[in-house]
């Protein structure tokens, strides 16, 4: 800071003796800067939580989710072959066949409409795991 502004912040911060306008103005001044503080202090703690929330809502739907799917119009077919060449990618860490329907849910007066998936029991370990265990990488889903 050069002397000029430090003397420009000083003359209003604080008051002179005997004059009761410049003590409000002081008053005003300091109140001003205690709230730019807070303000500041507050933005950063949000962003800091956001950040960290953003964090880890992605962590928490990557579990869930692959990261690849491969589909087929209007299937796919030998799935076997394409596993295996999604596989030969080192980024990829295990692949599953998996199918989607669409089903409808009755209870007492309510229908819903939901989607059922259905993985193979036997590869669903592998991905499953690696899937809550890894942050960074490429699953696939066949």
């Amino acid at each position: 800071m050069s002397p000029y502004e430090l003397a420009v912040g000083l003359r209003y911060t604080r008051a002179r003796k005997g004059s009761g306008r410049n003590t409000f103005i002081s008053f005003i001044s300091l109140i001003s800067m205690a709230g730019i503080a807070l303000g500041v202090a507050a933005l950063i703690v949000v962003l800091s939580v956001m950040n960290g929330f953003q964090e880890e809502l992605r962590n928490r739907i990557l579990s869930v989710a692959s990261h690849i799917e491969i589909r087929g119009v209007p299937q796919l077919t030998d799935w076997p072959r394409i596993a295996a060449i999604a596989q030969t990618d080192p980024r990829v860490q295990a692949a599953a066949p998996y199918v989607l329907g669409q089903a409808m849910i009755t209870a007492a007066d309510a229908n819903r409409g939901a989607l059922v998936r259905g993985i193979d029991p036997a590869r669903e370990d592998t991905v499953a795991d690696i899937g809550r265990h890894m942050r960074r990488g490429a699953l696939a889903d066949l």
